[in-house]
């Protein structure tokens, strides 16, 4: 019988060396130049990390990233979901990327790899341990938060969020923020787990909402479900959206640049009230 594992963060001792992201964020007493050396090196390691990422993934296909709690143990049923996930984006031919650790990261990537797909688990370095899990086909380790992040977000289709801690949150609330921004085509956020989410969600349209610092269509930029068909269904109709999106840009007479200008006069024209 396989021995259960309570994923877990173990803090370090006080004497061990802060993370390379510590460093880097450290501010510096204003006359201690001697920084100055060094930040301008660590430029060279964050776009090691960059070409790295990039080129470990460019050739990833259509992929979903799955995000949530390293501290979830495997007797919870927010592992289970997660692991049946997993499996149903897998033989949906997603790629499951994740944070590479225990918890909801481990069973999304463990029904993926089970299931016959390819799991992604991109780690990241912290001052407190956290193992990476045994479910990646492929593993990619970073030392800073945000070029992690950009991985995650670069090579997805769409996200799920489970529940989760400040991290889980973070990610969350920067992915609605791209989209909001219009720094990223709208594509699928999915808060898996009514009884998790629903209270934030109340929180939403209560406060921020109501108080004016965000429009209504900022709180449909996401969807809340318990069904993993449902979330499979999703992800499938953004990759046939993106597909139809690159025929319409290859076939284009006027090639990609003049083919986004048609697309924006098309939806233009579409959206004048008549």
């Amino acid at each position: 019988m396989t021995e259960q594992r309570r994923p877990g963060i173990h803090q370090r001792g006080a004497g061990d060396k802060p993370t390379e992201d510590r460093k880097l964020l450290q501010p510096r007493p204003f006359r201690d130049v001697s920084f100055m050396d060094t930040d301008a090196w660590r430029a060279l390691r964050i776009m090691g990390e960059f070409v790295n990422g990039f080129d470990a993934l460019a050739r990833l296909g259509p992929a979903v990233t799955v995000f949530g709690s390293a501290r979830t143990p495997v007797d919870d049923p927010w592992y289970a979901a997660a692991e049946r996930l997993g499996g149903a984006l897998a033989r949906n031919d997603f790629t499951v990327i994740s944070g590479g650790g225990p918890g909801i990261m481990e069973a999304a990537n463990k029904g993926a790899q089970e299931a016959g797909g390819f799991s992604v688990g991109c780690a990241i370095e912290l001052q407190h341990e956290q193992s990476t899990n045994d479910y990646c086909d492929l593993t990619l380790d970073f030392h800073y938060f945000f070029v992690r992040k950009m991985m995650f977000l670069k090579y997805a289709q769409g996200f799920v969020i489970f529940p989760g801690g400040y991290g889980t949150l973070d990610e969350l609330f920067e992915s609605l923020t791209l989209v909001q921004t219009g720094k990223i085509e709208h594509f699928p956020v999915v808060l898996f787990g009514h009884a998790f989410w629903d209270p934030m969600v109340d929180w939403l349209r209560a406060g921020v909402l109501a108080e004016g610092n965000i429009s209504p269509g900022d709180v449909e930029l996401f969807e809340v479900t318990d069904d993993c068909d449902r979330v499979v269904q999703l992800m499938v109709e953004a990759r046939r959206r993106q597909a139809e999106e690159i025929v319409d840009t290859v076939t284009s007479p006027h090639g990609p640049v003049k083919a986004e200008a048609e697309h924006e006069q098309e939806a233009a024209r579409t959206s004048r009230p008549e």
